[in-house]
């Protein structure tokens, strides 16, 4: 089962590479986090010489003023960047129908799906990854608080999970990528949002909506906690979202 589930993951995470969309996408994202980075630090730097000049107030904290707004625009940028990365995985198979090879090869549905889910997300994590240059470059600066940072990879890292469990939904039920790609954004977008109901929602509805929220969940991660509570949902949507993907692909 882990051997093809990997050659899956392995063949699709290198077909990436053989078109410029990974670099495309790779390029845009890193061009776009670097920009706020330094549009960040560069409003610290103010913040803490205004500091230094009025000698008044509490000093800005790097957390406050870089850290947590900086993987916030990350979350941000990557909800826009997973349905590029999703709409081809199952939905070029089904256009060229390479699906049915698949499907007669010696594979489960299941195989297949977890194989497409771990290259989407593999990809995910290494543009992540690349991005821990920017804390490495706050630590010639100041001493940002290594725990947040971890904690907010970690959240991260679970966003990306459901931004690709869903979108490869959508990519298996449709042969058309730009159709797949909007209804993973729209999906996502919606989840993203759902938590703003809950003002006007009862006490009862309000928890459900917030409970349901992306981002809402994300918000211990940026604060440095691990919650449990927020592994179990991450892990349930995905799960989730996995088991409508295969059952689309069994009934196929």
């Amino acid at each position: 089962m882990f051997k093809n589930i990997s050659l899956i993951a392995g063949r699709d995470l290198r077909s990436y590479f053989y078109t410029p969309i990974a670099y495309i996408v790779i390029a845009m994202f890193l061009i776009l986090i670097g920009w706020m980075f330094s549009q960040l630090l560069s409003f610290y730097a103010q913040q803490v010489s205004q500091y230094a000049a009025l000698s008044f107030g509490e000093k800005p904290k790097l957390v406050d003023s870089v850290i947590r707004p900086l993987f916030g625009n990350v979350n941000v940028i990557l909800l826009f960047v997973a349905p590029f990365i999703t709409m081809r995985l199952l939905a070029e198979e089904k256009k060229d129908h390479t699906i049915e090879l698949l499907k007669t090869a010696p594979v489960r549905p299941i195989e297949i799906v977890l194989g497409k889910f771990l290259a989407g997300f593999i990809l995910l994590l290494i543009m992540i990854a690349i991005t821990f240059v920017y804390p490495a470059i706050l630590y010639f600066i100041s001493r940002p608080d290594w725990g947040v940072v971890l904690a907010c990879y970690i959240g991260i890292a679970c966003v990306s999970a459901v931004y690709i469990s869903v979108g490869l939904f959508w990519s298996s039920r449709t042969e058309n990528q730009i159709v797949a790609a909007v209804l993973t954004f729209g999906t996502l977008l919606f989840f993203w949002l759902i938590g703003w109901a809950s003002h006007r929602a009862g006490p009862v509805w309000s928890d459900v909506l917030n409970h349901l929220s992306i981002i809402g969940h994300y918000s211990n991660f940026a604060q440095g906690l691990l919650d449990t509570t927020d592994f179990v949902f991450y892990f349930s949507f995905v799960g989730f979202a996995l088991f409508l993907t295969n059952l689309s692909v069994r009934g196929e």
